[in-house]
């Protein structure tokens, strides 16, 4: 990997998560076959509006509904389009640890900045056995690591006897914390300051700001970034609370439309409404209903109006 990126989100090994990183939806044609045309347009936007980095084969990008051969490809493609203008964090995620370290040497091999390491899914490990599943995968793409701790899809949660074996390595620089739990929260917080806190759970985006989050993996920016950003700049950069909590109250409706279900249906049919078009989600997921497309498209551009006006500082 390159000894320093022109961002400044990465200064020799040491890679600093700081912004908005957007977890990239996976295009599609009407037949179900990645759009890689379309998928280096949506790439393209995200680098336009200023997003601070770009995660692939996440939840949000349908990495479950994908072959191997898909995600490894459609990682290096993403390096491809992407080049060194931002960091490309690279998920690894898999129910076998052997699937897991395969895509951790994709990510090595085509330069990813980071890779995404998250619990196996089904097996239900120790924390122990999960710690242990992790550092193979560190073993073998010795990149920064950004933990993904994701307890309601994985079955196990990442806890003190998991972040204690975990730490010992340097690469474990960053955790996504997507449990919902708070005091998952003032537990990183508190007693793993080396781990840097990125907001994984959208509605308590303020709360992990407060905590000292840096950064913030959402997948509303797919389609909404500059609203994103907006939140990030206020509590994080201005440290504007006060500002902070209004945007953030302007955008909870979209935080409690996509909590309701139909996450990926949702972020994709919000790409659509803001012009960036997605295609459709793979099976077994279908696509949102009219009622549920007509209330996505209100919120959108209540948001937008909104969190405008409170940018530009008008009252409310």
């Amino acid at each position: 990997m390159p000894l320093l990126w022109l961002n400044k989100t990465v200064v020799g090994k040491i890679m600093k998560f700081e912004g908005i990183y957007t977890p990239a939806v996976t295009t599609m044609t009407p037949s179900g076959e990645i759009d890689k045309k379309a998928y280096a347009n949506h790439l393209e936007k995200l680098v336009a509006a200023k997003v601070h980095g770009i995660v692939i084969a996440g939840s949000t990008g349908e990495y479950y509904a994908q072959t191997m051969q898909e995600r490894l490809d459609l990682a290096a493609y993403a390096k491809d389009v992407i080049g060194s203008r931002l960091p490309l964090i690279v998920g690894t995620g898999a129910t076998r640890t052997e699937d897991a370290i395969e895509y951790a040497k994709g990510a090595r091999e085509i330069g990813a900045s980071a890779i995404l390491v998250t619990s196996p899914p089904y097996a239900l490990p120790t924390a122990e056995e999960n710690a242990v599943h992790a550092l193979k995968i560190d073993q073998a793409a010795g990149l920064p690591i950004m933990l993904y701790n994701y307890p309601a899809r994985m079955g196990v949660s990442m806890d003190a006897t998991y972040f204690d074996m975990v730490v010992k390595s340097k690469n474990v620089v960053a955790i996504k914390e997507s449990s919902g739990d708070m005091n998952t929260l003032h537990l990183l917080a508190c007693h793993y300051p080396q781990i840097s806190l990125s907001c994984g759970w959208d509605d308590q985006a303020l709360e992990f700001f407060a905590w000292g989050a840096k950064s913030w993996v959402c997948a509303g920016s797919n389609f909404i970034p500059a609203e994103h950003i907006a939140l990030y700049e206020a509590c994080v950069v201005e440290k504007d609370f006060a500002k902070g909590r209004k945007i953030m109250k302007a955008m909870m409706p979209l935080m409690d439309f996509l909590e309701s279900g139909k996450f990926v249906q949702s972020i994709k049919f919000g790409c659509e409404v803001t012009g960036q078009p997605t295609g459709p989600v793979r099976a077994p997921l279908g696509p949102l209903t009219a009622e549920e497309q007509g209330s996505l498209r209100d919120i959108v551009k209540n948001i937008q109006t909104n969190v405008a006006k409170i940018v530009a500082g008008a009252s409310e």
